[in-house]
């Protein structure tokens, strides 16, 4: 069985059984509920294939408890047609004041336009992609503004025409709250990345960086991404993004 069937298979072993603990767990009361809006110049992915190069709408939701938690993530173009769907189901296995690391596993489904033929008529068809993802994410806080990490995404797809096995590795870090002036306040998240497609791979830098202002509920941020070297397919030299965002959370306090 090749290495990335076994991370798959622990993965979600994981995620199915603590997933089922968290619902009995009868003595863990408190829960969140929060979220990101955004609308973006340029839909970007750090793979490829899956950008849309277009203007595009993003929502991402996070819902459950301290430990577990479903964070479904919805994309579409500014046209109204879908991009992709994911469904996050993450563990947090270690949730300390220095080191943390958690797992997670999804079922997505990106899409894409397509021209076909249709009863002998030309159109475009919007078409479903399927894929199924394992990930493990640890990171260490070296301070209460700055940490450092490592990420490691695998997924299979499903369709003859989509790659059958991805491999994303990065090495990352986020220097946060970065006081500018007047409650302005920025965020830098560089990594460097790994992208392996079947196939194909490559190496690429990227960087985030966000403004937001303190008890606002909007921030502007800036997504760059920089080809290292790399033989995939659809990778452009440089690809950046500006986005609007809103973001909000809520705790929820359930009692007996």
């Amino acid at each position: 069985m090749k290495i990335n069937k076994i991370i798959l298979s622990i993965v979600f072993s994981i995620g199915l059984s603590t997933s089922f603990a968290q619902s009995l767990d009868s003595t863990n009361k408190e829960y969140h509920f929060s979220g990101t809006a955004s609308v973006t110049n340029n839909g970007i992915s750090f793979i490829p294939t899956f950008s849309i190069g277009k203007p595009a709408s993003i929502v991402i939701l996070s819902m459950g408890s301290k430990k577990f938690s479903f964070e479904p993530e919805f994309r579409a173009s500014l046209e109204g047609k879908p991009w992709s769907v994911i469904l996050w189901g993450r563990y947090k296995i270690v949730n300390g004041n220095k080191f943390k690391f958690h797992i997670g596993a999804h079922p997505a489904i990106s899409f894409r336009t397509i021209l076909a033929t249709v009863d002998g008529k030309n159109m475009e068809v919007i078409q479903g992609q399927r894929f199924l993802a394992g990930e493990m994410a640890p990171s260490f806080m070296i301070n209460k503004n700055i940490s450092i990490g490592a990420y490691y995404l695998v997924s299979k797809g499903f369709e003859d025409n989509s790659s059958k096995s991805n491999n994303f590795i990065t090495l990352n870090s986020s220097i946060s709250n970065i006081n500018l002036s007047n409650g302005v306040f920025l965020r830098f998240a560089p990594q460097i990345y790994y992208l392996k497609m079947d196939k194909d791979d490559g190496y690429y830098v990227s960087s985030i960086l966000s403004l937001s202002k303190k008890n606002s509920p909007l921030s502007i941020s800036s997504l760059m991404n920089k080809v290292i070297r790399t033989n995939i397919a659809g990778s452009k030299d440089f690809s950046w993004n500006v986005s609007l965002v809103y973001s909000f959370y809520k705790n929820v306090a359930i009692r007996n």
